[in-house]
């Protein structure tokens, strides 16, 4: 059943952005054990993310995100998260 619901998940998120599974796993991957407290390493996902989402991020924007992300400054929850990102 976790499966199933692992796939249905997937098969969602590739409906509503066309980001592809195993493109979303490999970005998955690549963060595992990424030293977050590092400027080079948060630009590099921020990078990647823009990418996979096919999204155009702004020198301001990713400035941003970097100060927010290294100073733990991010929302964890959903309706947060939303709201934080619709400001930037």
């Amino acid at each position: 059943m976790k499966h199933q619901q692992q796939h249905s998940l997937f098969d969602q998120i590739e409906k509503n952005t066309s980001v592809k599974p195993d493109d979303l796993l490999k970005l998955v991957e690549s963060l595992n054990g990424a030293d977050f407290k590092d400027e080079n390493t948060v630009r590099k996902v921020i990078g990647d993310v823009a990418k996979l989402a096919g999204k155009n991020v702004s020198q301001k924007q990713e400035d941003d995100l970097v100060k927010a992300i290294m100073n733990n400054n991010v929302p964890l929850d959903l309706a947060s998260l939303s709201k934080w990102f619709q400001s930037k």
